[in-house]
């Protein structure tokens, strides 16, 4: 549902899931930084957390997607200290996502 764009039916699916892993979170919150819903992508990733769901090099990547804008400048260099903080910005598909994220804001 996400690929095709309806992000609605996605999360109605996400949410029925009886129990949820890294990889289901990342994946809901790729199709919402795919589609430009970046507040709903940032409050998922929050929410993972808050449920014990530790996010991983592709949980940051897929979130750094929601801050391709320049509107989102000063989030994203909150994302990209948090991610330094977790020692992830020594990865280079991680680098290479924040490179992205900086050139497109």
């Amino acid at each position: 549902y996400g690929k095709c764009g309806n992000v609605e039916d996605a999360r109605r699916i996400f949410n029925k899931m009886p129990e949820r892993n890294v990889v289901s979170w990342t994946t809901m919150i790729a199709v919402y930084a795919c589609h430009g819903c970046r507040k709903e992508a940032i409050q998922l990733f929050y929410r993972m957390q808050l449920e014990g769901v530790i996010p991983n090099k592709v949980t940051y990547v897929s979130l750094l997607n929601a801050f391709l804008s320049p509107a989102a400048i000063a989030e994203s260099r909150l994302m990209h200290a948090c991610i330094a903080y977790k020692g992830f910005d020594s990865d280079v598909i991680v680098g290479n996502a924040i490179v992205n994220m900086y050139g497109k804001c």
